[in-house]
This record gives C-alpha cells, structure tokens and sequence, in this order.
C-alpha cells in the first residue's frame, strides 16, 4: 500500500516510511524533519512529514477481518484537540490485542455508544461486549441484543495500556495539530492520524 501511495511522489518511499516509523517513535514533526538531513539530496520540512502523514492516515484500514474476533473490549479516555476537549472510544479485541476500531465524539452517552458498537458489529459480526461499569453500554447492548460483561481485570488491564499508549502519543494533538476551525470540524486530519497510528500499532503487535 505504502509504495503505490509514494510511488509518484519526488521523495523517496523509503524515506517517506523511514518518517514515519522516526514520528510514531515519539519524535516531535520538527526533529522528524531533522532527522532526514541524513539524506543529503534535499531538504523535508515539518509541514512535508505532517502531509505524508495525512496522505497515508486517509489510505489506512483498521480493520482486519482475517485475524477472528473473539469479543470486543471497549473504553473511552478524553482526549484534547485544539482548545476542545472530545472523547475517543476504542475497542480491542482480547486475544491477538489489535485495535479493531476508534470512534470521536463531543458526547458521552448511550446514543455514542451504540452507534460505535453497531459499528464492529457490521464490520465483525456480534460478539459479547465487556466495557467498565459505564450504565451507557449495557443499555446500548441492550438494544443491539448483544451480551454485556464487566471487564475482569486482565481484560481491564489489556485496554487501559492500549488507552495509555494512545494518550501518550495524543497529547502531541494541542502542541503540533491545532484545529483552526473552532466549530464544525469534521476532524479528518485527527482520524487521519490515528488510522495511520492504529496501522502502525497493530502492524507491531
């Protein structure tokens, strides 16, 4: 996928992937940019990593129907985006631990809930739900007549480092990807960058 995305592009696809490996590592866009100077036929700024990132983020897929899914485990964490604050929802899946799917809203509430829920269930059929003691999800299983479970605490423990792996990447959204748009924002650039995360990530697993 990545060398059809690249392949017309001026600067190399190895290069291109090599950014990306160095900025989810944990390198800040401008060190990312730094960090290329070792390829000494041209320069890439800050904003060329950013754009390599969007480009790749918009072609990523999540979701892998290949590997089975056993159960979806679900929590949500608040994230900062701009000057707002959103929630980001997650769900894993328990054996092989890849992201199966994320989800943003401004609301958290039963209506969010089965709306991302119904979500996996198109896209990996029903299975038994396990989430926190949240009253939102067992009423939106309810009404998508799937089964709900409290997460034990391995299950508990599964999703929270994922969660924490995401925030600590995430803060970065307030210093390197402020939204201009104050109001009706379709986060695109944000989606963007956790597909391309979430590709990552599951890719290492």
């Amino acid at each position: 996928m990545a060398f059809r995305l690249f392949e017309r592009n001026r600067t190399s696809t190895i290069i291109v992937m090599y950014s990306l490996y160095l900025y989810f590592l944990g390198l800040s866009l401008r060190n990312t940019s730094k960090a290329l100077d070792i390829f000494d036929d041209e320069k890439r700024s800050h904003i060329a990593v950013w754009n390599w990132i969007q480009r790749f983020g918009s072609s990523c897929h999540i979701y892998n129907k290949r590997k089975r899914v056993t159960a979806f485990i679900i929590d949500e964490t608040i994230i900062k985006i701009g000057n707002r604050h959103f929630w980001l929802w997650i769900s894993i899946e328990p054996i092989h631990k890849s992201v199966l799917g994320i989800y943003i809203s401004e609301e958290r509430n039963m209506f969010v809930a089965e709306n991302f829920i119904r979500s996996l269930v198109e896209k990996y059929g029903k299975h038994t739900v396990y989430t926190d003691g949240g009253t939102w999800y067992p009423q939106a299983c309810n009404f998508l007549h799937l089964k709900h479970r409290l997460h034990s605490s391995l299950e508990k423990s599964l999703i929270e480092r994922v969660i924490q792996y995401f925030k600590d990447r995430t803060e970065s959204f307030d210093d390197y990807y402020p939204c201009t748009k104050s109001m009706n924002c379709d986060l695109e650039h944000v989606y963007n960058w956790i597909k391309l995360f979430i590709y990552l990530y599951n890719t290492t697993i």
